[in-house]
Parts: C-alpha cells; structure tokens; sequence
C-alpha cells in the first residue's frame, strides 16, 4: 500500500454550506445527480456542480505538484480516470507540452462538452473496466470518482487501476475520521455510493493490493 499525502494542497478551499444541502436534497436529485449527465455539470446546483467551466485557479497550482512529486517528464504517460471536462489534463498539457495524456469518464455529457484543446485524448470509460493492457500508463490519477461505486465495484477498480499503471498512482475519495466528518460527509454527498472510515478505505487498498498513493476529500 502507498501512503496518505495531499498533493492537492494547492486547491482553492471552498466554503459549502454543508447544512443547506442536508435539509433540501432530496433521494431524486440524488438519482439525477448520479446520472453525471447535464443537470450534474451544468444545471441546478442543487443536482451538483451548477455550471462546470474551465478556471485556471483550480489546477494550474496543482498539477506542478504533481510534476515535481513524481518527476514527470515529456516522455511519461498520464490517465485521468473521472476526467469530466478534462480541466486538469488541459493544465498538464499546459505544463508538459509533450505529455502522454488520456481521460476516460462514465459521462458521455461531460466528454462531447470536454476542453476543445484536448477532447482528442478523451473517451468514455469504466474505472472498473479500464481497455488498456498492463502497465500501460506511467501514472494514474482519480479524483472523487472512485467513491461513485458500489463496495465491490471500488475494489475492482482499485485493482484495475494497480493493473495499468506502469509507476505510480493517486487517488481521492470521500471519507470521514470522526463522528462529525461522517455528519458533514453524509449530509453534503450527491452521487457517493462507498463512503468509509479512513481505516476502512485502508482496509480495501490492502485487500486491493493498491499501492498508489492516497487523500481524502472532505466538504
């Protein structure tokens, strides 16, 4: 197993009224939610992100974390696994102009409406099906998708993620140290299907022989 290290660091905090959501969501914009289609990127913000475009301030302080915490280079390979739009990847190319980048997502919404620049790299895909051979990426990184599935399905994709990647990976998903987290966490959460204790998700990553690197995202 990896190691826990927040390599999102650079990530613009946002407040979020954590309270609002848990009195007026409801289990059908849940339903909608989980459909990733329109109405999660670009509709109601009640059923997600309520308008998703591309703003520099979000990735471009991170993605140099990424490069200098793993030494990245023109020649190394990338796949994004939960792309949506491909923002990030969009700010990788950005800084290494001749990386090898790919995106897949469960979201045929998100990628017909994907960053012109790099729609090329981008396709629809399964976490817990990748259609690349074995160690097929240099790394690989997935942030708050895994979390999307089922227990089982997670597992899998953990496993799958282990199977592609050539060097190293890193991983996000939602999770909880406390009691009050797991309030926040529950009373906030649209489309999360395993939501787990810190411990439990460390328990999959050694069930997964998951070696990747992890954080945890909290609202």
């Amino acid at each position: 197993m990896g190691i826990e290290i927040n390599l999102l660091q650079n990530y613009p905090k946002t407040k979020r009224d954590t309270s609002y959501r848990a009195t007026n969501k409801s289990l059908n914009d849940q339903k909608i939610a989980r459909k990733f289609d329109v109405d999660f990127f670009d509709g109601n913000r009640k059923y997600g992100y309520g308008g998703y475009n591309y703003n520099a301030k979000y990735w471009e302080n991170v993605v140099p974390t990424f490069k200098k915490h793993w030494n990245m280079k023109d020649s190394c390979s990338l796949l994004d696994i939960g792309c949506a739009k491909g923002f990030m990847l969009y700010d990788f190319k950005r800084l290494i102009p001749n990386l090898n980048i790919a995106g897949i997502d469960i979201s045929e919404y998100a990628i017909q409406n994907s960053k012109k620049e790099i729609k090329q790299y981008l396709k629809i895909g399964d976490a817990k099906n990748l259609e690349f051979e074995d160690s097929y990426f240099d790394y690989i990184i997935s942030i708050t998708t895994i979390h999307n599935l089922e227990y089982r399905d997670c597992l899998q994709a953990l496993k799958e993620i282990e199977r592609v990647k050539n060097i190293n990976s890193f991983i996000v998903v939602d999770a909880y140290r406390n009691e009050d987290e797991k309030k926040i966490m529950f009373d906030w959460n649209l489309t999360a299907k395993t939501i787990l204790h810190v411990k439990e998700w460390e328990e999959m990553f050694y069930k997964a022989n998951f070696t990747g690197n992890y954080y945890w995202f909290l609202p």
